[in-house]
């Protein structure tokens, strides 16, 4: 079994955070106030993630990531469910989330239970410094999935 602890936002290891989202000012914007973990392997963080209180009853998943080389070995989808079971034993209802509108951020995150409730025209062109590229294809819009615990 992988163990996944929480820690507090000073340990989370930019380098894989950054794996999820390009921005280390966005990153440690929302690393500040959040709800963090990390996914071990032999002692060594494999995996992070990272929840914010935005309502009562909500949170919105700001961050989840898997170092490439331990990539497509169950590290991520763990990772997830362990923060949904966490959540919802703290009485939380709903988990937010954005992410692009392609890829397989999208299938990931539906594998799981969460469903598209809009999307916000042109947010990666407006909130990011950079273009963001996947599959080559340049990210523009963001879908916002929301899943009921």
């Amino acid at each position: 079994m992988l163990p996944i602890v929480s820690v507090s936002p000073d340990e989370m290891p930019m380098r894989l955070l950054l794996e999820a989202d390009p921005s280390e000012h966005k990153v440690k914007e929302y690393l500040k106030e959040s709800l963090c973990y990390l996914a071990l392997k032999s002692g060594v963080a494999v995996g992070v993630c990272v929840l914010g209180n935005i309502a009562e009853d909500t949170l919105e998943l700001h961050n989840i990531a898997v170092c490439p080389s331990a990539q497509g070995q169950g590290i991520g989808t763990a990772l997830l469910r362990h923060v949904i079971e966490e959540a919802r034993a703290e009485g939380f209802r709903r988990i937010e989330l954005g992410t692009g509108t392609f890829g397989y951020q999208l299938a990931f995150y539906q594998r799981v239970g969460f469903r598209v409730e809009g999307v916000v025209k042109d947010f990666f062109v407006d909130h990011y410094d950079e273009p963001i590229f996947e599959l080559g294809i340049q990210l523009k819009d963001m879908l916002r999935l929301a899943l009921v615990l």
